[in-house]
């Protein structure tokens, strides 16, 4: 893959795509490909590492465990998930792609 919209699958894909995009000592950057997927119930990522995200394409709804509610994001959206801050997604639609750009950490946040 030499570009972030290369091998995207099908909008009928029973699962999200991950693609590793580069992986050095502390740091990986990946790409993810949505189709409508979403945590479980009741799954919450904790993390070892922080991870930055980067919404592409498409939409989501990114919740925090100590917040009331999800984040809508959109294309362009990005944040900052510290090490060990509890989050899930919410929702992608089913009938558009949506395209993550994560870049996976070590360290903690100062």
């Amino acid at each position: 893959m030499h570009n972030i919209f290369d091998l995207i699958p099908a909008l009928t894909a029973t699962s999200e795509q991950f693609s590793e995009l580069l992986a050095r000592p502390g740091l990986k950057i990946e790409r993810i490909v949505s189709t409508g997927q979403s945590s479980p119930a009741d799954f919450w990522y904790d993390q070892p590492g922080g991870e930055w995200v980067l919404l592409i394409q498409g939409e989501a709804k990114l919740r925090f465990a100590d917040e009331a509610s999800a984040r809508h994001l959109k294309a362009g959206d990005f944040l900052d998930i510290p090490a060990h801050t509890r989050h899930r997604v919410d929702w992608t639609p089913a009938d558009r792609i949506t395209i993550w750009l994560a870049i996976h950490y070590a360290g903690a946040r100062e």
